[in-house]
């Protein structure tokens, strides 16, 4: 597996000179930010990201993520042209060598957790989220906004929103999702680019929104209705992890051949929708994420992987989830089980 780290572009508080710093990391995984999501991305605009990384000796594997317009998850009558600037951007992203795309299909809110500086008994902070927080918010407020979410919504913007979205059932999301991948994977596939849909996180639904990408049935659906080994999964153990009937082991090996890229972090969880990011280490959350990385490295050898979201420890202040240190470690004990997983198949 190849070791990558997220990095958010030049204001990033954490440099492409200190990821080349950690032992086996060779790749970086990032976007083009402040491009409103019906604006296609320029090969020009790619390139200058992928030139800034290859300076560092480091590789531009993936990108994650190109957006996916609101029109296409409610299948307005806009998707057609949102979809053409999505096919665009892909365009100027292949054009420049990079065979990966991480991207998600959640309606409004990307991931959300209602605290990111949760402290630990440790004196570190993660991230941490809890259902009832959720029930609670008010959503008549003045400003809407949680941990996670791109931007604050003022009640008219929600408003707005929760009307388009009062048709759209988790079945009408699922249709118009799989319009979605019926019109983008061809052109994928004439670009030589792998999809790899991210899991919805939290996996279940948010202030009443439907999600679909959430359980082993949702992923199979999605895989089954376009059989295409460009349309493929992000494997993010830390968002399927976060729900109890999600058996990560067998979902690991059921969906190896579609999977293009892995997010490893590991999930403490309190109830059925109550959770802690914790410490990569397997024993320290649910996740069996020793068995599940091993499984991995086995299954899919040649796939991109990040540690996903670590602590901030040793002080370090920036951006909740992406400092530098806990994710070095989380960076580490992953390559010690892909090495002791490649170990083991070369003395069978």
């Amino acid at each position: 597996m190849h070791m990558t780290m997220r990095w958010f572009g030049p204001d990033d508080a954490v440099k492409l000179w200190q990821l080349r710093q950690i032992p086996a990391l060779t790749g970086v995984v990032s976007a083009l930010s402040g491009i409103p999501s019906e604006v296609a991305w320029t090969r020009q605009g790619v390139r200058q990201l992928r030139q800034q990384v290859e300076e560092a000796g480091l590789t531009l594997r993936v990108i994650e993520s190109i957006p996916v317009h609101e029109d296409i998850k409610l299948g307005n009558l806009r998707r057609g042209e949102r979809i053409t600037t999505f096919v665009e951007s892909l365009e100027a992203v292949a054009a420049e060598g990079i065979q990966t795309v991480c991207y998600n299909f959640m309606p409004v809110f990307d991931w959300t957790r209602t605290n990111v500086a949760y402290p630990l008994p440790d004196g570190s902070t993660t991230l941490m989220f809890r259902q009832a927080e959720i029930d609670r918010l008010p959503v008549d407020a003045a400003e809407l906004h949680l941990p996670g979410w791109a931007e604050a919504f003022t009640p008219a913007q929600l408003q707005q929103l929760r009307l388009e979205y009062a048709a759209i059932d988790s079945a009408q999301l699922r249709r118009n999702l799989v319009y979605f991948l019926q019109a983008v994977v061809p052109e994928a596939r004439r670009l030589g680019v792998r999809l790899a849909l991210h899991p919805d996180d939290p996996p279940w639904p948010i202030l009443g929104l439907p999600r679909v990408v959430s359980t082993a049935a949702d992923l199979q659906f999605i895989l089954d209705a376009v059989p295409d080994e460009h349309s493929g999964l992000t494997f993010c153990t830390g968002s399927l992890g976060a729900r109890p009937d999600n058996d990560l082991l067998s979902m690991a090996a059921t969906f190896a051949p579609r999977i293009h890229f892995v997010h490893a972090r590991n999930v403490m969880r309190h109830s059925e929708r109550d959770f802690d990011e914790v410490p990569h280490v397997s024993r320290y959350g649910n996740t069996q994420l020793a068995a599940v990385v091993m499984r991995l490295a086995a299954l899919c050898p040649h796939v991109p992987v990040r540690p996903d979201h670590g602590r901030m420890i040793w002080g370090e202040t920036g951006r909740p989830g992406y400092g530098l240190y806990d994710r070095a470690l989380g960076a580490m004990y992953l390559q010690g089980l892909i090495d002791a997983e490649h170990g083991q198949a070369g003395r069978a």
